[in-house]
């Protein structure tokens, strides 16, 4: 897995601009190894514009995101999936039709996935039902066996890790994993994301829920319109004048 605290995404210059509009401008930060690192701002400050340009999805106007020695600048979502650099989705994006485990065939058929399938064993179906467990799942609750479009929201969340998980990723990148939960839902959370460290998973976090991110990140970096403001441990980065005149009037839920 590397040395741990070396950098395993390195964000390099971005900028990205829609219309005129600079969306992410001069942007530069690291994702060490085997860390939680909060990507966090101010409504509009452009933190999913980093992510998808992070992971292929937006293609930045300048700079470049290197994930160890590789660029990814350039590549198609997918073949950053099959580096080891995975995401879930502010907004979830199952297969609605298909039952819950089923939502996990495809990336355990990718071909980065069918390289440790031996160590899981052969039958995709049953390494489908122990990663929904992994996530929090009830394996005998029938909650894997129903339609990915019968699940509450804290389902599909999980149901998005488990996506990612399939893919033995070295790192998942949340867009809002704890939007639109309930308190005691986050709370059921923070072990699984605390667990994913121990297994070794570094992780790239974007959300408004401060209080409960600061609870498991170990560093943030703080954008404003697209802009780095601040980085550094959590306490110490929201005493910084600009960080608190940047949230002045939002719900930080601190």
């Amino acid at each position: 897995m590397g040395e741990k605290n070396a950098a395993l995404i390195r964000v390099r210059n971005l900028r990205k601009s829609f219309g005129g509009v600079v969306a992410v401008e001069g942007l530069s930060f690291d994702l060490l190894q085997g860390e939680v690192l909060g990507l966090i701002g101010p409504n509009g400050a452009g933190k999913t514009t980093i992510v998808n340009m992070i992971t292929g999805f937006t293609k930045p106007d300048a700079g470049e995101v290197l994930f160890k020695e590789t660029r990814l600048t350039g590549l198609p979502p997918y073949k950053i999936a099959e580096l080891g650099v995975t995401r879930t989705f502010q907004i979830v994006r199952p297969y609605p039709s298909l039952r819950a485990y089923k939502n996990l065939i495809v990336p355990l058929w990718s071909p980065r996935a069918r390289q440790f399938a031996s160590t899981r064993g052969g039958d995709r179906d049953a390494v489908a039902i122990d990663l929904l467990e992994e996530v929090g799942f009830e394996r005998d609750a029938y909650v894997p066996y129903k339609l990915a479009s019968a699940l509450p929201l804290g389902y599909l969340k999980r149901l998005e890790l488990a996506r990612c998980l399939a893919l033995r990723p070295e790192v998942i990148i949340c867009d809002e994993v704890f939007s639109g939960l309930s308190m005691s839902e986050i709370a059921s959370m923070l072990p699984l994301i605390e667990r994913l460290r121990m297994k070794g998973v570094t992780l790239l976090m974007i959300e408004h829920r401060l209080r409960e991110l600061f609870s498991v990140a170990d560093r943030v970096v703080v954008v404003e319109f697209g802009v780095k403001i601040g980085e550094g441990v959590p306490d110490e980065v929201m005493q910084d004048e600009k960080v608190r005149r940047a949230y002045l009037g939002e719900e930080t839920g601190l």
